[in-house]
């Protein structure tokens, strides 16, 4: 079985122009890091040019489905029908997408099928975490 779930998306980003251009963007998770997912925008579609990828947690955008979520750099809310709103600050700005909630329900449940909500704790493995710290400190 494979550890990584990614899916394409279709984002909308919303700019000061009245057209909202679509940008492709991937969401990716990792059973090695359970609590966090990621979601990337390839370098055309970002202001540097490069790659740019942002992780925040599973539970952020699973509630940020049904009520606004996040007060931090990234905040997730629904927004009309079928859609949801991420918003990302940065120093250098704000970026806000929409992504249909329908594709982040999809998303969402192959992570739940990769690894149950409630029992991302079960995916670490202690003892080789404990003896990586102990090689790192000799």
């Amino acid at each position: 079985m494979s550890t990584v779930i990614e899916q394409p998306v279709e984002a909308r980003l919303v700019a000061a122009a009245p057209r909202m251009p679509t940008i492709p963007a991937t969401l990716r998770y990792d059973r090695r890091d359970p609590f966090a997912v990621r979601m990337s925008f390839p370098g055309p579609a970002t202001l540097e040019g490069v790659e740019v990828c942002w992780t925040f947690s599973r539970e952020l955008l699973t509630a940020g489905l049904d009520a606004p979520e996040g007060y931090g750099d990234v905040r997730v809310r629904p927004y009309a029908y079928d859609r949801t709103v991420l918003e990302f600050r940065a120093p250098e700005g704000t970026a806000v997408v929409h992504v249909r909630s329908g594709e982040i329900r999809q998303f969402l449940q192959a992570t739940n099928d990769l690894v149950p909500t409630g029992l991302e704790h079960l995916q670490h493995d202690l003892d080789q975490g404990l003896a990586e710290l102990l090689r790192d400190a000799g």
